[in-house]
């Protein structure tokens, strides 16, 4: 059945391969990106310019859209940054724009989804957040926190939508191989074991499944009339094994391992 998506991030990584997944499968897709240009040229694919970094961008990006498809039956939230840096040394400008990009500007779409969605009588909400919401990625700190903000803000909603038509779900991949490390910001290297980090994450990204492995999932999950609350997507390892050890480890042995994994 032919649905009208809206995904943010369409130009790269998940959500460009999201979009050209979701397209050939004959659905309509209003993707975005801060440069429309850099969006796949398709006659179903329909750019939309926004920039997450924007305050007032995000709802009325989203709006300007829904006036053009006249309805959504999914929306995707997947767009996002990262910044590289010590914890301890983080400025509040860098916090705010990390939280901005990834817990702020994704609520708004999320508010304005959820209400015409309800008016309208259903739909489905997916949050991309990450696996690092749980294991969290040395000196991602603000990335990390993001990202669980917004799996935690995921999980109230679907608390208080208990009964809803609207279906929301948190789709957590594990490190997938997209070019996301690219525009990563990365702090001038002063302490070797940021290098030593950043080489570690650098080869897990490599190593990794490619995008194509969450636009497949997510193509599953839009299909479903009661999809799970929370999916991860990833490697053997990352996706499945380690957040089921974790689960059972007290908080001392997790950062022992996470500090082994990383080399740290």
């Amino acid at each position: 059945m032919q649905k009208r998506i809206f995904i943010t991030g369409a130009s790269s990584g998940i959500g460009r391969a999201a979009a050209q997944l979701l397209v050939r499968q004959g659905h309509e897709v209003w993707g975005t990106s801060r440069d429309p240009a850099r969006l796949p040229v398709d006659a179903r694919l329909h750019p939309v310019a926004l920039d997450l970094a924007d305050s007032k961008s995000a709802r009325e990006s989203f709006e300007r859209a829904l006036a053009e498809a006249g309805h959504f039956d999914v929306v995707i939230n997947n767009a996002g940054s990262g910044h590289f840096d010590s914890g301890a040394t983080l400025t509040e400008e860098i916090v705010r724009k990390q939280f901005q990009i990834l817990v702020f500007a994704q609520i708004e779409i999320f508010q304005a989804a959820l209400a015409a969605m309800t008016e309208r009588g259903g739909g489905t909400i997916i949050n991309v957040t990450s696996m690092a919401a749980r294991l969290p990625v040395p000196y991602l700190s603000a990335y990390n926190a993001a990202k669980a903000a917004m799996a935690s803000f995921t999980m109230t909603m679907q608390l208080e939508l208990r009964g809803s038509s609207v279906r929301v779900v948190d789709v957590q991949p594990a490190d997938i191989c997209t070019s996301f490390n690219e525009v990563v910001v990365q702090a001038a290297a002063t302490d070797p074991a940021l290098a030593q980090v950043w080489k570690q994450i650098d080869a897990n990204l490599q190593a990794a499944p490619p995008p194509a492995l969450v636009a497949r999932r997510l193509s599953l999950l839009i299909a479903q009339k009661n999809p799970p609350a929370r999916v991860t997507v990833g490697g053997l390892f990352q996706a499945g094994v380690a957040p089921f050890i974790f689960r059972l480890l007290p908080q001392g042995v997790r950062v022992w391992g996470l500090k082994r994994y990383y080399r740290l």
